[in-house]
């Protein structure tokens, strides 16, 4: 009778364990992949960044996370920073995917934006959280493409078609968009000769004891990027603070080189670009400060700069810069040489767009760019 019952307990514990087994493959464990990064400040009372990227030629997605260590780590800001990601694969960075950025919902709680988007298509429900960051009136720096940071067509359904690039609709007070009302500009033109013109920024004469400037010597900062065109004189309160030479490649073009056979040495001013205009007779501003106020919102604090993308940053008056105009914005001191030394392994990529099947085989993980 004794060895019945051992027996019938040990068919019980079998079977347990076989059902518990096939749960187990029923419902398969998957891996939680991480789709944005967060740099703790130096004290839990510490301002909060977000910096948002999601743009398809600047890399901004390598861009920001460098600026994030540098605002985190040697200035103790805690910054969060935002990927494009196709939401059928959360934690793939994929630039060229324009309606979704994961983790907006910390602008809720932001002290200052930092945006690099470019032509976002982005949810109502992700888009919500720019207007009541907008409405509240705080401080934004917008990096190289945010002048035409949305773009919505006709066949997009969304409460949000004014903010796009060059909107024409019956909100008047929203012509040409997010990048005209809130940063002064909207996409316009290549002032310099893409890819073939480099920049170097001077200090504008209006703006040589502007904060901003602290510890940056006209003529230091330079990038491969080109000059991006703007109207002039730039809109309300805007004060040019840096203004684009556009310089001449003195070698020749190498597609396989970061700056595409330019160099810092470049000194040779240009006299027309690649469309027969004269390019530096009226020099255009490439950073710039202004207030801005959307309607029903509070008044806020904007700083622009067209200047920034991944290879930019190498060079380090364009650091400082960047890191100037955010502690301008947040109504910060700003230091009087900020340390902008590049934090761990920086090598960035040469600007460009890259095919949907590029970023398919890629499979660049937002955990990888920590």
């Amino acid at each position: 009778m004794k060895n019945i019952y051992c027996l019938f307990i040990l068919l019980i514990v079998v079977a347990c364990k076989e059902n518990k087994s096939d749960k187990s493959a029923e419902v398969p464990v998957v891996e939680t992949q991480k789709q944005w990064l967060v740099y703790e400040g130096s004290e839990d009372s510490a301002k909060h960044i977000v910096l948002v990227s999601g743009d398809e030629e600047y890399r901004s997605e390598e861009a920001l996370p460098q600026l994030a260590k540098i605002l985190s780590k040697l200035h103790g800001f805690k910054c969060t920073v935002l990927f494009a990601q196709n939401p059928d694969k959360p934690g793939i960075v994929n630039p060229n995917y324009v309606k979704n950025i994961p983790g907006l919902e910390a602008l809720d709680s932001a002290d200052m934006l930092i945006l690099f988007t470019r032509f976002r298509a982005l949810p109502d429900e992700q888009m919500q959280h720019f207007e009541d960051y907008l409405m509240a009136g705080k401080p934004l720096m917008g990096m190289r493409t945010s002048t035409h940071a949305f773009n919505f067509s006709k066949d997009d359904i969304t409460n949000f078609a004014r903010y796009s690039n060059g909107y024409k609709g019956d909100q008047t007070e929203w012509i040409d968009g997010f990048g005209r009302l809130v940063l002064g500009e909207k996409w316009h033109t290549h002032h310099g000769h893409h890819k073939n013109q480099s920049t170097r920024g001077i200090i504008a004469n209006s703006a040589t004891s502007h904060s901003i400037t602290n510890g940056i010597i006209s003529g230091e900062v330079w990038g491969p990027t080109d000059v991006y065109g703007v109207r002039l004189p730039l809109p309300g309160d805007s004060e040019p603070i840096i203004l684009g030479q556009v310089i001449n490649r003195k070698g020749d073009f190498d597609k396989n080189d970061l700056f595409f056979g330019m160099k810092p040495s470049d000194d040779e001013l240009a006299t027309k670009n690649n469309e027969n205009l004269i390019v530096n007779d009226v020099l255009m501003p490439i950073a710039w400060t202004k207030s801005y106020q959307i309607p029903g919102g509070k008044k806020g604090k904007a700083f622009t700069s067209t200047i920034g993308a991944a290879s930019d940053m190498l060079n380090e008056g364009v650091r400082r810069l960047l890191v100037n105009g955010v502690f301008w914005a947040m109504e910060e001191t700003v230091p009087e040489k900020a340390n902008v030394d590049l934090i761990g392994k920086f090598d960035p990529s040469a600007y460009g767009f890259k095919t949907d099947e590029y970023w398919l085989n890629k499979q660049l993980t937002v955990e990888s760019l920590q």
